[in-house]
């Protein structure tokens, strides 16, 4: 019964979490990468305005 638990924590272990967290990771970074481009055109859309007055 112990082997057959422990086979059924590392399949939940590396069927569930692990996919679970690097989506999470995946889904952080890409979020932080649209915010990086819209400080980076907010930025740069306010130096173009104060440039042109």
């Amino acid at each position: 019964m112990a082997v057959l638990g422990g086979i059924l924590a590392l399949y939940v272990v590396f069927g569930i979490v692990l996919p679970a967290l690097f989506g999470l990771i995946k889904f952080m970074f890409v979020l932080a990468l649209v915010a990086f481009v819209v400080v980076l055109a907010v930025t740069v859309a306010a130096k173009f305005s104060r440039a042109s007055k």
